[in-house]
């Protein structure tokens, strides 16, 4: 009997320490295209400024939009030394949400 309690114990403690881990929250896109992307895309994903695109009309993949957060294209300069690979991945899946 006392090594079940003992067991459920453990289990208990593990499962509250992973179940912390997965409410950690991630990178904010959000925040991460206020601070890089309004000045040519505008807070809604339309501005068009220095020829950008409107990201709400975009038919890109979530990859093509990565790829060019990091690398670039046209006048647009790559963010692949200034962000991280979670930062890159969160800012690509905000646009996906701008309408």
């Amino acid at each position: 009997m006392k090594k079940i309690l003992i067991i459920l114990t453990f289990a208990t403690i593990a499962f509250s320490c992973a179940d912390k881990k997965a409410k950690t929250p991630g990178v904010d896109g959000r925040k991460v295209f206020k601070q890089n992307c309004v000045v040519c895309h505008g807070l809604d994903g339309k501005l068009g400024a220095n020829g950008s695109k409107d990201l709400t009309e975009s038919k890109m993949s979530l990859d093509e939009r990565k790829a060019i957060i990091k690398n670039g294209k046209g006048a647009m300069v790559g963010l692949g030394t200034l962000l991280s690979a979670d930062q890159i991945q969160a800012v690509a899946e905000y646009t996906l949400k701008l309408k």
